[in-house]
Formats: structure tokens, sequence, C-alpha cells
């Protein structure tokens, strides 16, 4: 498996289970994750995982839900390009 694939299907799982962690905290009435923190995990990769965690335990879905999607979308793209020019590059020897 590619690395920036096993990198981020981890930062997905990892944002997930915060997400869940945060909503668990939500419902004991305890301090919570930020969401500055449950941001910058969806905009470093764990951005799917921040959109299921969303649906599953219907959690952050009001004002965090477009900014996901628009992180999701750019992360999608970025992702896509990685796998179609990181075999060229190796190729040529410039990573």
């Amino acid at each position: 498996m590619k690395p920036f694939i096993l990198l981020f299907v981890i930062l997905n799982l990892v944002t997930f289970g915060i997400f869940g962690i945060d909503k668990l905290l939500a419902r004991m009435n305890r301090n919570r994750i930020s969401e500055k923190t449950l941001l910058t995990l969806a905009i470093v990769g764990g951005s799917v995982g921040a959109v299921f965690a969303q649906k599953l335990f219907r959690h952050k879905t009001r004002k965090f839900r477009y900014r996901v999607w628009i992180i999701l979308i750019i992360q999608f793209v970025v992702f896509e390009v990685l796998w179609y020019y990181l075999p060229i590059l190796s190729k040529m020897k410039l990573l």
C-alpha cells in the first residue's frame, strides 16, 4: 500500500475516533474537544472520518458540515493528483 494512502486511512480513523469521544463527552456534560482541534484534524487529512462520524454520531452537523465537505473535496483532488503523479515522479528519480 502506498504510504500516503496508509496515512490517509490512519488520519481518518483517528479523526473518526476523536469525533466519537467528543460526542461521548458532550453526553456526559464534561469538558469537550475544541472545534478548532476537530477542524484541524479534518484539514490535515481526516475529513472522510469527520463526515462519517458526523453522520453516525449525529455530531457537529450544523455549523461544521459545510467546512468539512469543502475540505473533503480538496483532499480528494490532492490525493488523486498524488496517486497519479507519484509513480511518474518516482520513475524520474524526483522523489
